[in-house]
């Protein structure tokens, strides 16, 4: 397995993991699928050299899981803050890659000013709950119902992490 910086053509494997999620959980709010037109417009606000980072990880040349921090609002208030997200392919999961998926990106954002890391869980997925714990994240409130999918409300759980210098992984 290798874990490393995402390219524009990994954005098919990663279309496909979002999908998935689209198509059979409540853990994306979408309900129609993601295009790879729309996915490469997404991976454009990523690099390497700013605190929006994208990783992957592949197996014998499958894309297996990402992880990425992005942009949390559009404006200046929040520009010390990024969110950030894990997909696993159904196949990965339970095998520890969402924590080598996270101290990547962790470790390479550390450098770019990041003071707030936040994240949406929605519920119920206790194994995500439990890798953003194990992570230094704490809960901090829950939106009830307050997305609607396919007729059915959904909540969510937010969590955030104290980032900075001195912050451990």
């Amino acid at each position: 397995m290798e874990i490393r910086t995402g390219k524009l053509e990994d954005v098919a494997g990663i279309t496909d993991i979002f999908n998935f999620y689209i198509e059979h959980t409540n853990s994306r709010f979408e309900e129609v699928p993601f295009t790879l037109e729309n996915r490469q417009k997404w991976f454009s606000q990523f690099s390497s050299t700013t605190k929006y980072q994208l990783y992957v990880a592949t197996e014998n040349g499958v894309l297996i899981g990402f992880a990425c921090s992005q942009q949390y609002r559009a404006i200046s208030a929040f520009d010390d803050t990024v969110e950030v997200t894990v997909y696993l392919a159904q196949e990965a999961k339970g095998k520890g890659l969402g924590s080598k998926l996270y101290t990547q990106l962790f470790s390479s954002i550390r450098a770019y000013g990041v003071h707030r890391v936040l994240s949406g869980v929605a519920l119920p997925n206790d194994a995500s709950v439990a890798l953003h714990k194990r992570f230094g994240f704490r809960e901090v409130g829950v939106f009830n119902e307050y997305a609607k999918k396919h007729g059915q409300y959904i909540s969510s759980v937010w969590l955030e992490k104290a980032f900075n210098v001195e912050s451990s992984l």
